[in-house]
């Protein structure tokens, strides 16, 4: 279940409720009159089934309750209520499977924003990546995969061009490349100081590498892990269910071979160089078009449900003879 609050001005109220009204699987609805006062108006309250949530969230949109109001949205851990269960049970299809688009392009956004915290990390990632690549160790690597932040940015493209959204895609696209440019030249630097130290060498680079070999050596097993990836990434955001996440972000080869790149760039090794870079393209590619494909589908899904949210008006009982 989902809790909505809206602050709507006060010659909006009636159409707010009607609209929840209208809705299947809402329920406990609060109505406090006057009690907003930044935006002043009317708090309205109400919990919402999953499933529902999106398509009441489209038609409060569509009265500019966003624009001259407010629209909050909170997940209900608990709800004790046998109300509740009824409007769960009045919604179509299942929770886990509804998508919030509304909620999804927030998170998305969020994630995909060029910070200095997310160039950091994309950093670090890559950089414990590159002692993954050279000492052959297949748990720095996992390590590495686990806290790249590069997920968020894919996601981001993969919804903006499933909502036709070119400038969002355009910024998420922007925080990709500037984070793994900036890695990758971080990387470098950060390889080349280790050399000075000892701690690196060419061999270690060129010795047989059992473990992490397939990082600069693309397959097209490589290409079908990535869309597997990108499929089970998007179901993770979009579905109420998002343990699968740290699982996606260590499936796919995208920060070590920035990290091998890097470091056979810093050696002279290119052959190793552009066989990471490949590597690297070829799940990047194949995540975005696996996610942008689940979307449309889940998009397609969803439509064929539309008007199943809208409660038929009951008839009137005949008068008693």
């Amino acid at each position: 279940m989902l809790h909505l609050r809206i602050i709507t001005p006060t010659d909006l109220t009636e159409a707010v409720l009607s609209v929840i009204a209208d809705t299947v699987g809402t329920t406990h609805l609060v109505v406090l009159p006057g009690a907003a006062r930044d935006p002043r108006g009317d708090v309205v309250m109400c919990d919402v089934a999953r499933e529902a949530g999106d398509e009441l969230l489209h038609a409060l949109r569509a009265l500019h309750v966003d624009r001259d109001g407010s629209i909050a949205v909170d997940d209900i851990a608990l709800s004790l209520s046998k109300r509740a269960d009824e409007a769960e049970e009045e919604a179509p299809g299942e929770g886990a499977d509804a998508v919030l688009w509304e909620q999804l392009r927030e998170a998305t956004h969020e994630e995909s924003t060029l910070t200095i915290t997310y160039v950091a990390f994309m950093i670090l990632a890559t950089m414990i990546a590159a002692c993954g690549v050279v000492l052959d160790n297949a748990i720095l690597i996992v390590g590495a995969m686990a806290v790249g932040p590069e997920f968020g940015p894919l996601a981001g493209i993969c919804t903006a061009l499933a909502q036709r959204a070119p400038k969002p895609a355009a910024r998420s696209l922007l925080a990709l490349l500037i984070g793994f440019a900036s890695a990758i030249v971080a990387t470098t630097v950060f390889s080349l100081g280790m050399d000075g130290l000892g701690l690196f060498d060419r061999g270690m680079l060129e010795n047989p590498r059992p473990n992490t070999s397939f990082i600069w050596q693309p397959d097209p097993f490589s290409f079908v892990v990535a869309l597997l990836a990108g499929v089970a990434g998007v179901l993770s955001l979009t579905s109420a269910k998002s343990g699968a996440l740290v699982g996606v972000a260590i499936s796919v080869t995208t920060v070590p071979a920035a990290a091998n790149a890097a470091v056979a760039l810093s050696y002279g090794e290119f052959a190793q160089m552009w066989g990471s870079a490949e590597q690297l393209l070829l799940n990047l590619f194949g995540i975005t078009l696996a996610g942008v494909l689940t979307l449309l589908g889940q998009k397609m899904l969803w439509r064929t449900q539309r008007g199943r949210w809208t409660r038929t008006p009951k008839a009137p009982k005949a008068p008693k003879a």
